[in-house]
């Protein structure tokens, strides 16, 4: 097996944080996406989502998306830790949190941040280039939306020592991932104590530490 990242990039470091913490040694090639490594040979051709990181198996199978890659490394016991669950209620719970920060937190924070930055112009689509236009709706509706979710889930975290109850998780990933954007286009979280402190302590972890 081979993993293509690009450390830099947000979904590259969700999976380096999971191999860390589920201890899963793999063979890893960095591409540039910033000046385009993606859309050449042999890349192009194994991935035209022209998106990092992707996943080449051994039989010439690739798969990329940052869950799909974590998820394939768990059930193909990869990993020495299970972050997706052990029991039927425990898997339905953290994919129903990581669905959920997905959608409300990092996917619209991702569009902001490719909406409010000069850097974007015609990358505004992740894997693209192309003339679309950057948008302040868009850069609006993410932080909003990022909002709506960072109080929902601050209020929750009364209860719970981590996203998914009472044991670390992938959602923890995916939560430090989307706080991490939020700091990225500039959103003031001071107000989420119970988030903040979920946050400092998942800082601790050594697999978080840059």
């Amino acid at each position: 097996m081979k993993l293509y990242q690009f450390d830099p990039a947000p979904a590259s470091r969700r999976v380096d944080i999971f191999l860390k913490e589920a201890d899963v040694s793999i063979a890893t090639e960095q591409l540039n996406v910033r000046d385009g490594d993606q859309f050449k040979e042999p890349f192009n051709s194994l991935n035209p989502f022209h998106c990092v990181p992707f996943l080449e198996l051994s039989d010439g199978t690739v798969i990329s998306e940052t869950l799909a890659i974590c998820r394939y490394l768990e059930e193909s016991n990869q990993g020495k830790i299970n972050l997706f669950g052990s029991t039927p209620k425990d898997r339905a719970s953290i994919e129903m949190w990581n669905r959920r920060l997905e959608i409300d937190g990092y996917i619209p924070l991702m569009a902001g941040i490719r909406n409010k930055f000069e850097r974007f112009d015609g990358k505004v689509l992740a894997g693209t280039r192309n003339d679309l236009k950057r948008s302040d709706i868009i850069v609006k509706r993410g932080e909003d939306s990022a909002r709506i979710l960072f109080e929902r889930l601050d209020k929750y975290l009364d209860k719970y020592l981590f996203v998914a109850g009472k044991e670390f998780s992938v959602a923890d990933i995916t939560l430090f991932s989307t706080l991490e954007l939020a700091n990225n286009i500039g959103l003031n979280l001071d107000e989420y104590v119970n988030i903040l402190d979920l946050k400092t302590r998942l800082s601790e972890r050594d697999a978080f530490k840059k």
